[in-house]
């Protein structure tokens, strides 16, 4: 049950982020859930792969590279999702960042200290 409610909130929170970054649109709060749910899965199994081989350059980079991995997940899931549209890299940045600030919050409600730590 934590984990609907989870989704739920977490696109609710995607929801907002059109509010901050204005080049990104979310057409509907089911467009919200199906990309809540993507971004979810491209950061469960294809992010741990690219932090894999991307570690050399995210040591150099002292971890910033991650949040390129971030932004890249996130522009990813629009690709994947209709309703959800994310139109290049910086705005995937903004959107990526807003959304894991977001997201951080929606943890911190539902009292999951270890989320945030997953990150």
């Amino acid at each position: 049950m934590m984990t609907l409610l989870r989704w739920a909130l977490n696109a609710a929170a995607l929801m907002l982020v059109p509010e901050i970054v204005t080049s990104i649109t979310v057409k509907s709060f089911t467009a919200a859930l199906i990309a809540a749910m993507f971004i979810g899965l491209l950061n469960a199994l294809i992010r741990p792969i690219l932090l894999l081989l991307t570690l050399p350059i995210t040591f150099i980079t002292l971890g910033l590279f991650i949040l390129v991995i971030n932004a890249l997940m996130f522009w990813m899931a629009s690709g994947l999702v209709a309703g959800f549209h994310v139109p290049g890299f910086w705005p995937a940045m903004a959107g990526a960042l807003v959304y894991s600030v977001l997201t951080w919050l929606v943890d911190l409600a539902l009292g999951d200290r270890q989320a945030h730590m997953r990150r």
